[in-house]
């Protein structure tokens, strides 16, 4: 992969990260079934990241739309 397929890609994973996050965070369905399933700290660790993931979600899709039309 080179540099600038790199540079291509990163601003979708970006974006992909904080819509996975938020989208996590935000179904009632998925977190309960987290609850279920996962260790408490690892929760705790998936909701200190929300701040990061509205973030990611914004920045990256701003980044991805500016590779799109440009």
């Amino acid at each position: 992969m080179s540099i600038q397929q790199l540079d291509y890609y990163f601003p979708f994973f970006v974006f992909a990260y904080g819509l996975l996050i938020s989208f996590v965070l935000q179904v009632p369905a998925l977190l309960q079934l987290a609850d279920e399933r996962m260790p408490r700290h690892m929760i705790q660790r998936l909701k200190a990241h929300s701040g990061l993931a509205f973030i990611c979600l914004i920045v990256g899709s701003l980044w991805s739309l500016q590779n799109l039309l440009l």
